[in-house]
């Protein structure tokens, strides 16, 4: 009687119980949250206050609140697609990032899969170097690189960045990919070469629909490593009709110890917003991609 006349201990014991109280809850979710989203978006929320401002509100601050646009004025955009050639440096940087991140991802996919899937001897020791070569700083990779751009009589030219960006892309997102493809059952496979399937079609029709959000993932890293991308476009490029828009906007509009900054703001809110609408619409895909989920 005694044995089984025992209460069940109260649910908010243990689990996630310590959280039902409202100071629980602020300390530990909505506190850390709040300050984390703070220190993330205030940088947008200046870039889009600093965009609307005069030239007056940008340095009076004893006259106007340095944290809101008293008087919005569309000035500064006026300025940067109207005075600079922004419209054609924000095209260059998408004809770049589109063409880089898929010949990336077209070579990633099939190294990925010819270490993961083939078994050759030495497959494992192949993936360890490819991901180190992504740890080599642009910094060093650029000198040689600038030297071949040169010979191969590309400089200058949109080309000279699409053939050096899958230099730092292809690395990591074979290593990306590895581990995703790992995930894959292998038993797919067998079933498929035991009816007869070849390796491209096994590729093909098997692996690259359940490794969408893997190549979805490895997209957006590329895609967003190439847009981002400064040394190569400051060092292959030198016109400004072929500038990107981290290297047009830094080059064009600081002259000398003049700094514009409402058209610098308007530039930078301007060429985030494309990565940010393609995270939007992808991210349930990218993070089941960076955590390796295959769904059966």
């Amino acid at each position: 009687m005694g044995l089984f006349s025992r209460k069940p201990k109260a649910v908010n014991e243990g689990g996630m119980g310590y959280l039902e109280t409202r100071s629980a809850r602020l300390a530990t979710v909505y506190l850390p949250l709040g300050t984390f989203l703070f220190v993330l978006l205030f940088p947008f929320y200046w870039m889009t206050v600093t965009t609307f401002k005069g030239k007056d509100e940008l340095y009076d601050f004893s006259r106007y609140n340095p944290f809101w646009a008293t008087h919005p004025t569309l000035e500064n955009i006026k300025k940067l697609f109207f005075d600079t050639q922004y419209p054609l440096w924000l095209w260059n940087t998408m004809l770049v990032s589109f063409v880089s991140t898929f010949v990336s991802l077209a070579c990633s996919v099939l190294a990925a899969y010819a270490i993961e899937r083939l078994r050759f001897k030495g497959s494992r020791y192949v993936g360890m170097s490819i991901f180190l070569a992504y740890l080599i700083p642009p910094s060093i990779l650029f000198i040689p690189l600038a030297t071949l751009v040169f010979k191969l009589g590309i400089f200058d030219t949109r080309l000279a960045l699409i053939l050096t960006y899958p230099t730092f892309l292809i690395p990591f997102c074979t290593w990306l990919l590895m581990g995703y493809f790992r995930t894959i059952p292998f038993e797919l496979e067998e079933c498929a070469l035991i009816d007869g399937a070849t390796r491209l079609q096994i590729l093909v029709k098997i692996i690259l629909p359940l490794a969408v959000p893997g190549l979805i993932s490895a997209g957006i890293f590329a895609f967003t490593l190439s847009w981002n991308e400064f040394i190569y476009a400051l060092t292959f490029i030198s016109s400004s009709e072929v500038k990107t828009v981290p290297v047009g906007v830094l080059t064009e509009l600081v002259e000398g110890d003049v700094y514009h900054w409402g058209s610098l703001m308007a530039g930078a809110l301007c060429g985030s917003l494309p990565v940010a609408i393609l995270y939007s619409f992808f991210v349930e895909h990218y993070v089941a991609g960076m955590t390796g989920a295959v769904k059966e």
